[in-house]
């Protein structure tokens, strides 16, 4: 037998569960509320994986950063400004350059928004809107295309653009045998000399770093990045002071 559910106790049940919902899906928008937000402060950029089907979403933890985050989109069609699109998403954080960078290795079959945040001195940081694109993009590995010269302890790095001409930025990084970031820099230009900062228009190397030994192995790695912060361009190189 049909029972009559008056309209005030329907009103209180779905009231309820949609009250529930909310809870049970929060958003980047509901979880910056009461918080001090600042925008725009995190370097993080995205590229697809050369070996398998993940993704890496790449980020700088200053010294000090707690609680790593990462929000999406359901797809690239919502509003990346709208806070509201997207929902928190945990996936495995690893670290890079033994923990000098971290990313999130994420599984997607469909491009979309994402945003990584963090805490700060009491705010909580935002980077821009990264746009995914693995589908319609790859990220294109080569190696062939930059040039060392080593014939000093500054050497100096030069490289041509990949398949792709809208890259906008270049993070570079001199590593040693061990993996560990000596220097980490960005410029317009296609080229950098270690450590010359002439043209370096960002640069998240945390002091001054050790000065290059003759017959030691070190590594450059480049980074093409977008004006949405994907990686066109992903190169690596090994090299020796000659």
């Amino acid at each position: 037998m049909l029972r009559y559910c008056p309209p005030i106790i329907a009103l209180l049940i779905l009231s309820c569960s949609t009250d529930a919902e909310n809870i049970l899906a929060p958003t980047l928008d509901s979880s910056l509320a009461s918080k001090e937000v600042v925008l725009d402060n995190v370097i993080a950029c995205a590229a697809s994986n050369a070996d398998d089907e993940f993704i890496s979403v790449f980020f700088y933890p200053r010294p000090n950063t707690t609680n790593f985050r990462y929000f999406e989109t359901e797809d690239a069609t919502f509003d990346k400004n709208d806070f509201d699109n997207y929902i928190p998403v945990d996936f495995p954080i690893r670290d890079v350059f033994n923990g000098f960078l971290k990313k999130f290795e994420i599984a997607s079959v469909t491009e979309k928004w994402v945003i990584v945040a963090f805490d700060e001195g009491g705010k909580t940081h935002l980077s821009n809107p990264i746009r995914l694109k693995q589908n319609t993009r790859p990220t294109e590995y080569i190696s062939r295309n930059v040039s060392v010269e080593a014939t000093t302890n500054m050497p100096s790095f030069e490289w041509q653009e990949g398949s792709y001409n809208d890259t906008k930025i270049y993070f570079h990084v001199v590593s040693d045998a061990a993996n560990n970031l000596l220097s980490g820099t960005y410029t317009f230009e296609r080229n950098f000399q270690y450590y010359n900062l002439d043209n370096v228009v960002l640069n998240v190397t945390q002091g001054t770093p050790p000065t290059l030994k003759l017959g030691a192995n070190y590594n450059f790695t480049l980074l093409g990045v977008s004006e949405d912060n994907w990686v066109n361009l992903f190169s690596e190189v090994p090299f020796q002071l000659e």
